[in-house]
């Protein structure tokens, strides 16, 4: 299988080769450099496994939640390969590329809580719960956008870990879920290398879209506009 992944999701700029299982990837820290280095990136990726995008089986991308406009530039570059190419589309949520990357830097056993928090501004964080089962992350309740205060864990699990960026709130999270965490990593972002390793799998269970239906999944419906002077 060769399955091409991107994410644009947070700060980080990514993109990732699966081929047959093993997967190369292209990462950056870059807040404004997104639509500067993601094809370059992919690209590069290609060259290396001396491929052509008409070998591809598929695309996946981080959907969301995350950066609006980062959201925006990764579903824009698959909707147009996808199109192009005629081959479908994996979205990955951003909350479970996290919580797979902490299983792996974790080393998580079956059993385990993740509880992934993202900085969604406007006083607010993108909040999910996983469970590690076979070492993949599986969703428990719902994603969902809150106040800090109001984040809470779901039952399933008695040894918790705490990834993502949305952590460095976490003087505003109730003492329970604070409490309650073995270990926090705040500096995780979203991987494509993540994306494309939860792609793979969502892909063989048939978890796929075509072009015209892979969008973002912002969670939050209302964006506060702030008028200049005059405006």
């Amino acid at each position: 299988m060769k399955l091409l992944a991107l994410d644009t999701s947070s700060e980080g700029c990514s993109a990732a080769l699966l081929v047959d299982g093993s997967v190369a990837e292209r990462f950056e820290l870059a807040p404004r450099g997104h639509t500067r280095l993601l094809m370059p990136m992919v690209r590069e990726l290609l060259a290396e496994q001396g491929l052509v995008p008409a070998e591809l089986d598929a695309l996946a991308f981080a959907c969301g939640p995350g950066s609006f406009t980062g959201l925006r530039i990764a579903t824009g570059v698959v909707q147009g390969l996808a199109y192009g190419l005629d081959v479908p589309v994996v979205p990955v949520s951003s909350l479970a590329a996290v919580a797979a990357d902490a299983i792996a830097r974790f080393s998580l056993s079956d059993g385990a809580g993740i509880a992934v928090a993202f900085d969604a501004r406007m006083g607010e964080v993108y909040w999910a719960c996983y469970i590690c089962r076979a070492g993949q992350p599986e969703l428990m309740g719902d994603e969902q956008v809150c106040a800090p205060e109001s984040v809470a864990l779901v039952s399933g699990s008695s040894d918790w870990f705490g990834a993502g960026q949305g952590w460095a709130l976490r003087d505003s999270f109730p003492a329970a879920v604070t409490g309650a965490m073995t270990k926090i990593d705040a500096s995780l972002v979203p991987r494509a290398s993540r994306v494309a390793e939860l792609a793979a799998l969502a892909f063989h269970e048939g978890a796929v879209v075509s072009a015209a239906k892979a969008q973002p999944v912002y969670i939050r419906d209302e964006v506060a506009w702030k008028k200049l002077p005059g405006r």
